[in-house]
């Protein structure tokens, strides 16, 4: 997964001009080939494409709130939602040909009960097997690639560099972004995709805070003790005199409050 932009999509075109792109996994091509294959696609006016770009902040919220939606579910919504763009378009869709997220048939059956006019074909590693996802693959990569280029980060703090490589796991230019960008009470940018895999063997450095709501335990006397951790212990201030002052003279304690022009409030 890419720092945490998804893209999922789905081609309309004739299959005759995209025989030459048997390509397999457009991961494994350079940026400069799929940016020429991407131009080549541009070019053949009988090609079409839709692309869903997730932002990766509304993954982390999907996938971590309290009623969690996996990233199969979230996948299978946005293939939906590209499927019915096309439809909307005056598009004669008749057949549809996806990489399998989850189990294939079942994928399928799903895809079929919604679009019963549309015959679905789903597959594992389905870009090396049909030239349409072939074309799609490098329609997704090509988006994804642009938009990680042109990202612009919310965040302000000196230390921040865009040296983040691909955006992919095995990347090491990205795990290196990741340890230099890692912050033990915020932790990552909001480019990285908190529910992302790769973001938990950084995780075990974060501090962990318990809020009064979050957590209760009982004494020896059977007795119910709230517990929190107290901000101070982290670099926060808890005093509400002591965070006017610091407030008032224009300083923080954390860099990131600044980074992201946080202010005190003692009015709502």
């Amino acid at each position: 997964m890419i720092l945490g932009v998804n893209i999922l999509r789905i081609v309309s075109c004739r299959l005759s001009p995209l025989r030459i792109l048997m390509i397999g996994n457009s991961k494994t091509l350079k940026e400069e080939k799929r940016e020429e294959l991407f131009e080549n696609l541009k070019a053949d006016e009988s090609i079409g494409w839709d692309a869903d770009v997730i932002d990766p902040r509304e993954l982390s919220h999907k996938m971590l709130k309290k009623e969690k939606i996996n990233l199969n579910e979230i996948s299978h919504d946005s293939a939906i939602g590209l499927i019915n763009n096309v439809l909307n378009l005056g598009v004669l869709l008749t057949e549809v040909y996806l990489d399998t997220v989850g189990d294939a048939e079942k994928y399928r059956v799903k895809l079929s009960e919604i679009f019963r006019n549309i015959k679905f074909v789903v597959a594992k590693k389905a870009d090396s097997l049909y030239p349409v996802v072939s074309g799609a693959s490098i329609v997704a990569k090509v988006t994804r690639d642009r938009a990680l280029r042109d990202w612009v980060l919310d965040e302000t703090a000196e230390h921040l560099h865009r040296n983040f490589g691909s955006g992919y796991p095995g990347d090491p230019g990205t795990k290196a972004w990741l340890a230099d960008h890692t912050h033990s009470v915020f932790g990552f940018p909001t480019l990285v995709r908190f529910s992302w895999g790769t973001c938990t063997s950084y995780s075990k450095d974060f501090v962990e805070v318990l809020w009064e709501s979050d957590a209760t335990e009982q004494d020896g006397n059977g007795k119910t003790d709230k517990r929190q951790m107290k901000l101070t212990s982290i670099g926060l201030s808890s005093s509400k005199r002591k965070s006017e002052e610091i407030e008032s003279s224009g300083k923080s304690s954390c860099k990131f409050f600044q980074s992201r022009k946080l202010k005190l409030l003692s009015n709502f």
